[in-house]
């Protein structure tokens, strides 16, 4: 943003200075009583080591997602205190029995005794993150009326979708395993040296198909 070059060369100078710190002034954080907090992701930068959603954020004049969560963080200190949650990530099981089982298999009955045991070993921490994020939806009652695509809803098919993986992957072991022991039967073959029947004749007298006019 430049002012009119007809006003006087000081003047213009502390003008455009002052235009020019207009959108880190809108783009301050504040405080929950509205004071503005300088924020060191708000200074005026170029796009070189930005992510996407950094050089969106200073475009629009938006927050970025690190700020959401910093700000969340940030006023969530005295409530994790008094309920203080892991920091650490749920631990990761040992695959290696899998992939060793997996290696050795030679039929899809062994290939399914590989598949069924990582659902079953699966499902009670994919279903245990399903069930908080449930009770998420649900807190306060925000689920209820929700118009589709807000919170709860999105909330209510992340929930719902943690366990599909488990369930594709089950449909996909029972349908090699139907191929394999339950074929559908195969339609008979034609038999062979006969020809299709012909169509019935038309008795004497029965006029004809009529013609499209």
């Amino acid at each position: 943003m430049r002012l009119h070059r007809l006003l006087p060369s000081d003047v213009t100078g502390r003008l455009n200075t002052i235009a020019d710190q207009l959108p880190l002034l809108a783009l301050a954080e504040r405080s929950p009583r509205g004071v503005p907090l300088r924020d060191p992701d708000f200074e005026l930068y170029d796009n070189v080591g930005r992510d996407a959603d950094q050089i969106a954020a200073a475009r629009y004049g938006t927050a970025t997602r690190s700020d959401l969560l910093r700000w969340a963080k940030r006023d969530a200190k005295p409530f994790l205190a008094d309920h203080p949650l892991p920091d650490q990530p749920l631990p990761a099981p040992d695959v290696d029995p899998y992939l060793t089982a997996l290696a050795a298999a030679k039929t899809p009955a062994e290939v399914s005794a590989v598949t069924q045991h990582l659902l079953d070993a699966a499902q009670p921490a994919l279903g245990a993150v399903s069930e908080v994020l449930v009770a998420i939806a649900r807190w306060g009652g925000r689920n209820r009326s929700a118009e589709p695509g807000s919170p709860p809803k999105m909330l209510m098919s992340a929930a719902s979708q943690v366990l599909a993986p488990l369930n594709l992957a089950d449909l996909a072991d029972l349908t090699v395993l139907r191929a394999e022991y339950d074929p559908a039967p195969r339609p008979p073959a034609p038999p062979q040296g006969r020809t299709a029947p012909s169509p019935p004749a038309v008795p004497p007298g029965t006029p004809g198909p009529k013609r499209a006019r």
